[in-house]
């Protein structure tokens, strides 16, 4: 039956096909009616600042002072006001920019954080505070005869961007751990270097505002749980030592960009700047006079060669900010040798040029002298923070890197090097002072190769001042340089594809074709060393700690070969020195070790599913379906990826909260057969979620393949993370999931992974031995703060079968050293001060109980 038949008489008809069905809004309007929704004070406060820059005439070329924060208007005219109009229109079009930029970002973010109303009267109060407190300043120092003062005097303050930092800084006490540490870390760094590098008073508005922001908001959180500031990853802390050394970097940049010469560090920076070159007096061939040094010094600086190594400096922190994220060594070195150089050349120009010259330092203001103590304090703080850090950094460059980097540099320096010498000979014409000995050549070798800034004046006449060797004193160090950057850009890559790869990548092989059990792929993350049988049909992951080769893992070879693999590798350790520590095997090696004659123990025991009979059914399961029924009704589903398929979105949520996870505890993170982030980035490896209704990502995990013949027929759960407000039971709902999702793609094993220090029901140790003990007073004293029992309790709702993993030594008499190995696996760069958190937690939880 159609429609209009079964219409009744006199109803409306339907629409004929010619009438055009509604259109879909579309999707950038409907995310801008979202943007106005969740922001209403930050898209508010865009449209003032928009309409005011037209209004006043600052987006038309004019400045209106009556409404400008400034010493003059505010104080001397009484234009009580202008605090308050200074915070809603830009100085010109480029600071309206600027200023919308950060309105529609970080003050839309800082808004959501502290809600509409509270974040409309922070900006203000926050704002107006920041200007009021930095005009009383700069006051204060006028009255006291500063130069500082004086100059400040003169600037009149249009600026949104001093309310927005004093807004963000206050949310940041509401932001979650992670994003607290980096908005106030980086923040502050940046806030900083602009107030001492371009010391505009903007800048120095907005490093108060901030200031204010950061006390109110700790006032506002007051009373509100705040997880830990003290913790942080690995990576979490590279990250924000990357951004600090970066953000110093740019200081002489700034200087340059803004002209701001008066800034606390901007005479001591001003020789990064090209000057306009003047043609040298003819009276300096007889009298050196420190006009012709400064004559020397805008001759040989000017142009764009000098200008290119003024950036030098910059170039080369970026560079290191670089490596120092992804942790390499090399880049921490460069870090540390580029801040060494400017802290040790920036006080040898000073000394030299300012405070031994009689004429100057009778000229010297205190402003001087402060600038001098700061121009060299910034580097010092940098290196403080790096040697501080410097266990975070490990991640080293093969040997044939290195010595390829050091052969490329110390050779484009020797070619570099020797054409200035040479050109310096044969044009020698062209030098102020007549033909310059190779001594003299020598003596200012350096000065072609580094920024005019960090160096002391031009001492002598022996400079060139025309012709090639004036084109090549200018242009010699360029291509240096290039050379430099581009060599340490490969010695950093160089690291990612290290000697082992090849090793890994063989291993890797040897796991597909069915050898390691369900731990074996463990074998393959960061820090193992592998061992090979001498046809190479057989592998052992290893790690040397203290002379103690600790295994991970069964080994991987083909069955019937387990006895030869295992006494070849105990053969290799002997060689080495080592002693070899079997760690984390299972129970169908043992009587390979019994045989032996070796010592061996529980360590733990690891929970199993079979797949193929896996059903949800049943009294026994009554724990785990309920949750996977209650996921299914609140709209949750799940994805099976990889990291390189995830989206996007998905992606830095994972990172997010696994961050946010490691900011809330004081304790130190564990590895060895423990994976975090970098292991759920491998290929290999797979990943589940689970996925809200509206999007986001109630839990993560991850799971390792082991395979059989080239097929993937087990997985073996290894990390996992629960969002913040995820359902009750989320990780039985994604466990029970991913069960069902394996069995479907016909995998034969689920492995819950080992519990260390577990011990399976029912298990009873008849003769306990020494070790037993000490294993079990760990296990129960390290219980408060990581929870293994409690995860193995956990683990045992699934219903798995127990197989137990082992530890097998030769030599009682090493078990000390074994035990320290172990403990430097699990905890490898752990600081005093997280040792001694990870203790206060033991203490505490266990005077609770």
């Amino acid at each position: 039956m159609t429609a209009s038949d079964s219409a009744p008489t006199g109803a409306v008809p339907p629409p004929t096909s010619s009438t055009s069905p509604a259109r879909p809004t579309p999707r950038w309007l409907r995310a801008v009616a979202t943007y106005l929704r969740r922001n209403p004070f930050a898209a508010t406060l865009a449209v003032v600042v928009i309409a005011t820059g037209f209004v006043t005439g600052t987006f038309l070329g004019r400045f209106p002072e009556e409404f400008a924060a400034g010493e003059g208007t505010t104080f001397e005219l009484g234009l009580w006001w202008t605090p308050f109009t200074a915070l809603l229109f830009g100085d010109s079009v480029i600071g309206g920019v600027l200023a919308l930029a950060l309105i529609l970002t970080a003050g839309a973010y800082a808004e959501r954080r502290l809600g509409t109303v509270r974040a409309v009267w922070v900006f203000f109060l926050t704002g107006i505070l920041g200007i009021l407190v930095g005009l009383g300043a700069q006051a204060l120092l006028l009255s006291w005869g500063s130069s500082w003062g004086m100059l400040a005097s003169f600037d009149l303050v249009a600026d949104p961007t001093i309310g927005t930092v004093g807004l963000l800084m206050a949310a940041s006490a509401f932001a979650p751990a992670l994003w607290q540490r980096r908005i106030r870390v980086v923040g502050f760094t940046l806030l900083v270097m602009f107030a001492l590098y371009a010391a505009d008073s903007d800048s120095v508005f907005r490093l108060l505002s901030g200031v204010v922001g950061a006390v109110l908001g700790v006032m506002l959180a007051h009373g509100t749980a705040r997880p830990s500031w003290h913790r942080s990853s690995y990576r979490e802390v590279r990250t924000l030592v990357a951004a600090i050394v970066a953000a110093t970097g740019l200081g002489p940049f700034i200087v340059l960009v803004s002209g701001s010469w008066y800034a606390p560090l901007g005479l001591v920076v001003s020789g990064f700047s090209p000057l306009d070159a003047q043609p040298m007096d003819t009276s300096c061939t007889q009298d050196f006079t420190a006009d012709c040094s400064r004559q020397a010094a805008a001759l040989l600086q000017s142009g764009p060669g000098p200008f290119l190594i003024s950036l030098v400096p910059l170039l080369l922190t970026l560079l290191a900010a670089w490596g120092l994220r992804t942790g390499r060594r090399a880049a921490w070195i460069l870090a540390l040798v580029v801040n060494a150089a400017i802290a040790l050349l920036t006080s040898t120009a000073v000394g030299i040029n300012e405070l031994l010259d009689d004429k100057t330092r009778g000229k010297l203001l205190i402003e001087d002298g402060i600038a001098m103590v700061l121009a060299v304090l910034v580097p010092i703080g940098v290196i403080a923070l790096l040697l501080i850090t410097r266990a975070r950094f490990q991640v080293t460059a093969p040997r044939a890197a290195v010595r390829r980097f050091t052969i490329t540099v110390v050779g484009a320096f020797l070619v570099c090097a020797g054409i200035y010498l040479v050109m310096g000979l044969i044009d020698g014409d062209n030098y102020l002072d007549g033909q310059p000995s190779v001594g003299e050549l020598l003596a200012d070798l350096v000065r072609p190769f580094v920024s005019a800034g960090l160096l002391p004046a031009i001492a002598d006449p022996g400079i060139p001042v025309d012709g090639a060797a004036l084109f090549v004193y200018q242009w010699v160090g360029v291509p240096f340089w290039i050379v430099f950057i581009v060599a340490a850009i490969r010695l950093f890559r160089a690291t990612q594809v290290g000697s082992h790869v090849m090793e890994e990548a063989q291993f890797r092989e040897l796991l597909r074709r069915g050898g390691g059990g369900t731990l074996g792929f463990m074998g393959t993350w960061a820090g193992n060393t592998h061992w090979f049988t001498p046809d190479g049909q057989g592998a052992i992951a290893y790690r040397v700690i203290n002379k103690v080769a600790l295994t991970m893992s069964d080994p991987v070879c083909a069955p019937g070969a387990e006895r030869e693999t295992i006494e070849g590798f105990i053969a290799h350790c002997e060689a080495q020195g080592w002693s070899a520590c079997f760690y984390s095997f299972h129970e169908r090696y043992l009587p390979i070790f019994q045989s032996f004659g070796w010592q061996y123990m529980s360590v733990g025991e690891e929970t199993v599913i079979d797949l193929p009979g896996f059903e949800l059914t049943g009294k026994a399961w009554q724990k785990v379906r309920q949750p996977l029924n209650r996921g299914e009704r609140e709209g949750i589903t799940t994805l099976w990826s990889t990291w390189n398929e995830l989206p996007s979105r998905y992606s830095r949520e994972i990172t997010a909260v696994s961050e946010e996870w490691v900011a809330h505890k004081k304790l130190p993170e564990m590895g060895f057969t423990l994976g975090g982030m970098e292991e759920l980035k491998d290929s290999d490896v797979g990943i589940f979620l689970a996925i809200n209704k509206d999007g986001g990502i109630e839990a993560t995990t991850s799971w390792l393949p082991s395979w059989t013949d080239g097929r993937v027929t087990g997985w073996t759960i290894d990390f996992m993370r629960r969002s913040d407000g995820s359902m009750p039971g989320i990780m039985e709902f994604v466990i029970a999931s991913a069960a069902l999702h394996m069995k479907e793609q016909g995998a034969q094993v689920l492995s819950l992974s080992g519990a260390p220090l577990a011990t399976k029901p029912g298990q009873e140790v008849t003769e306990p031995t020494v070790m037993d003990r000490l294993l079990a007073w760990l296990g129960e004293i390290l219980e408060p703060a990581y929870g293994f029992t409690s995860l193995f309790r956990f683990k045992s709702k699934f219903n798995p079968r127990y197989e137990t993993i082992y530890m097998a030594y030769a030599d009682p008499a090493q078990l000390p050293r074994i035990g320290m190995a172990i403990g430097s696996a699990y905890l490898p760069e752990a600081t005093p001060q997280e040792y001694l958190a990870l203790m206060q937690t033991i203490t505490n939880r266990a005077g609770e109980r």
